[in-house]
């Protein structure tokens, strides 16, 4: 026998002829069997809502097109540090003879991500790898580890622009310039696996004591690149010339990723040791937590959704959606609420299995509402009913659960923390519009 459902009808009516379909989406379809018959319509607010929070065990970052780096600490999240590593191969490997070395710099192109405190003055550390930046398997995840030299060959002191400036330029060292120089002028290197075997990349690291914010940078080869200039005597002047070592984005293998990694958060979160147990947010203060690039994510789940079965009569959904209210006080301007949330759907272990979408390829996503910001209604909506209809239907149980996480979760450090489902004021609620009709 099912479990009971305790409803609270905000609206009750009757209907003698059909009614239009719901239009939340563009996947419901409310059925045909409405004609001819006596209709009620309930709302429905007082399903029973699990949430947790859950983190991967790693998360692949090699497929990102955004360099990540930087630092700042978190009250929640603890220290949060990116870093990125990367191959580098010359675009050509011919120099005249009469050329003279002139000098070498490093050139990131911003791609107009970043996250938390631009005002702070951001270090970026250059180092040269000590070991081929290829995975042992197919990709680099957050947690992956590449061995460096701990000298740098280029530094940078700066204050991020990443929404007004280009482009950053950061002197490489002389040393390191004059050496490529000298091996490509004399063919003691004139193919890739020869320069792959000198120089294996570099990780650019953020500074030690570093608070700021995390910045992107695009890893297009015209947008991240080392450029060696040098020049030419001509009879009666002295030609400017370069070579290019652009990023490698070459198909062989992955020569790319972003390290993601923490350190000293919350209580809450250094519990969540395996992927496939969650924390309920029962037992951590009434609260769950996102955190894009390490893999935090909060699950939802609906476990009576099937007690709409003992309602009496023939019953289909009509309409939901889900509230999803943000803590108070847990975000502020450098700690930003990203503006959509996606979904995806989760199996018994935790592992994602697809992201929700419509039937034209969009994704289902909550978006962030602030019209009452002033009085702190702020909230996320996600309207739910094309899949909240498929639960209340499926003979299976498949879909154990939805997780929540920011776009792009793969390639950014977005976070988030929300209410459970025992606050009063402000917890996570699923308004359900549930239409029950009876045949003549």
């Amino acid at each position: 026998m099912r479990t009971p459902i305790y409803i609270s009808i905000l609206t009750l009516f009757f209907l003698c002829s059909c009614t239009d379909d719901s239009s939340y989406d563009p996947d419901f379809n409310a059925g045909n069997s409405f004609a001819n018959s006596q209709i009620r319509v309930i709302e429905i607010d007082t399903l029973t809502i699990e949430t947790a929070t859950i983190k991967f065990d790693s998360l692949i970052t090699s497929n990102s097109n955004r360099i990540l780096v930087g630092k700042y600490t978190d009250p929640e999240f603890g220290n949060v540090k990116t870093a990125s590593f990367f191959e580098m191969l010359p675009n050509s490997y011919t120099i005249d003879s009469e050329a003279t070395y002139d000098s070498i710099n490093l050139y990131l192109h911003y791609d107009n991500y970043y996250y938390n405190d631009t005002i702070s003055y951001n270090e970026i550390h250059i180092k040269r790898a000590s070991e081929a930046i290829k995975p042992k398997e197919d990709a680099f995840y957050n947690t992956s580890k590449i061995e460096y030299d701990l000298e740098d060959i280029g530094m940078l002191i700066y204050s991020p622009r990443p929404m007004e400036a280009d482009t950053l330029e950061i002197k490489i060292n002389d040393d390191l310039g004059k050496e490529i120089f000298d091996k490509l002028q004399t063919k003691l290197i004139t193919n890739t696996d020869e320069f792959k075997n000198y120089f294996r990349g570099i990780t650019l690291q953020p500074g030690t004591n570093d608070d700021g914010a995390v910045i992107g940078f695009s890893t297009e080869t015209t947008s991240c690149y080392m450029r060696l200039y040098y020049s030419v005597e001509e009879d009666t002047y002295t030609s400017q010339s370069y070579i290019d070592i652009p990023i490698n984005k070459g198909t062989d293998y992955v020569s790319f990723f972003n390290q993601i990694s923490t350190e000293n958060s919350n209580e809450y979160l250094q519990q969540l040791t395996n992927q496939e147990e969650g924390l309920s947010s029962n037992l951590s203060e009434n609260k769950s937590f996102i955190q894009s690039g390490i893999g935090v994510a909060t699950t939802v789940k609906f476990p009576t959704i099937k007690s709409l079965f003992d309602i009496e009569g023939t019953g289909t959904i009509l309409d939901a959606t889900l509230k999803i209210n943000p803590v108070l006080q847990s975000y502020n301007d450098n700690l930003s609420l990203r503006d959509t949330l996606n979904v995806y759907a989760i199996d018994n272990n935790n592992n994602i299995t697809q992201q929700l979408t419509y039937s034209d390829g969009s994704a289902v996503q909550a978006i962030l509402n602030k019209t009452d910001q002033e009085f702190n209604n702020i909230y996320y909506a996600l309207p739910f009913g094309t899949y909240v209809e498929e639960l209340l239907n499926s003979q299976t149980d498949d879909i154990q659960a939805f997780a929540l996480l920011p776009n792009n979760y793969q390639s950014s450090v977005d976070r988030m923390v929300i209410y459970g489902n025992t606050n009063t004021s402000y917890k996570i609620e699923l308004n359900l519009i549930y239409t029950v009709y009876d045949e003549d």
